[in-house]
């Protein structure tokens, strides 16, 4: 379903996203009365004070494809018993509001913990062992899909475009020369242990399909090793659990520096898209950039 919520020139802001998600629930016959922004990244995520609903607002029409995968990808992995979040089935998605698709979710009442590290590497491990069926076409994993969109439309120095421009060309010389040596499968792409949840009945739940693909596991390994080694966002012990329970290290492969810089570059242009909303952001993307142009450089990056 396509509508127009008004047409604006400013940018994916909360101010935009908060409209387009309330024209979509009025399509979708929800009251977006009270809705709470909780998250402003490669989406805005709403939670709906009237329902126990997640609203998911892409940044543009590009991103149309993308949400059409993770309604498949959620359908599938509901048929597979397999602990994921699920889409509101009774409401045919996604939405195209203003040219952003719409996905609306069933909310996961969290429970008293995180997930630990150990769970993830078991997530993955289950995840990459599953059949992808016949008739869910799944893209390969294309670290580079969003960067194009990201420098054209950041408010980021010139001198930084520059920059990251190179550094992009850079990697994808790179990245040509990779050989894995594993079979190709289902892959999240972006499987970091904040898109997992335990709900309220101790359910580890994985959540958040826009990057998932049909590609080699690496990609998924890639993240958490990266933040270990490069970043030290996980102590040895947790980092050991995560490959004692998935059963391998991937910074032990040679390709695991190229999957370093792809990784730390899509870390940065992630948060670089959101430098107008506040000071923070702003300043964790400056140490971020720094961090990029002093490769043997400490990197003291906070999680965001």
């Amino acid at each position: 379903m396509a509508l127009d919520a008004g047409r604006s020139e400013e940018g994916f802001t909360s101010v935009m996203a908060t409209r387009v998600m309330g024209a979509a629930c009025r399509a979708a016959g929800l009251d977006d009365r009270g809705a709470e922004l909780i998250r402003l990244g490669e989406n805005a995520l709403f939670r709906l004070a009237s329902v126990p609903v997640i609203v998911r607002v892409a940044r543009g029409e590009e991103w149309l494809s993308t949400a059409r995968t993770e309604v498949a990808v959620s359908r599938w992995l509901a048929g597979e018993g397999f602990s994921s979040a699920r889409i509101i089935e009774d409401l045919a998605q996604p939405f195209l509001i203003d040219g952003h698709p719409v996905t609306f979710w069933h909310l996961i009442l969290e429970g008293d913990r995180k997930a630990a590290y150990g769970e993830l590497g078991g997530v993955l491990r289950d995840l990459h062992s599953l059949t992808v069926p016949d008739g869910l076409v799944l893209p390969s994993f294309d670290p580079f899909d969003k960067q194009a969109l990201r420098l054209d439309r950041a408010v980021i120095p010139d001198d930084d475009k520059v920059f990251l421009r190179k550094r992009w060309r850079e990697l994808q010389d790179k990245y040509a020369e990779l050989k894995f040596e594993t079979p190709k499968g289902p892959v999240h792409g972006d499987a970091h242990v904040q898109n997992l949840m335990v709900d309220d009945q101790g359910r580890v739940i994985l959540i958040d399909f826009e990057a998932f693909c049909y590609d080699h596991p690496e990609w998924d390994l890639m993240v958490t090793s990266v933040e270990h080694y490069s970043l030290g966002w996980q102590t040895d012990e947790q980092y050991a659990d995560f490959v004692a329970a998935y059963g391998r290290d991937v910074h032990d492969w040679d390709g695991y520096e190229t999957l370093r810089g792809i990784q730390e570059f899509g870390m940065t242009t992630w948060l670089m898209q959101n430098v107008q909303e506040d000071e923070g952001t702003a300043a964790e993307y400056r140490r971020r950039i720094a961090g990029l142009r002093d490769d043997d450089g400490p990197r003291d990056w906070r999680p965001w």
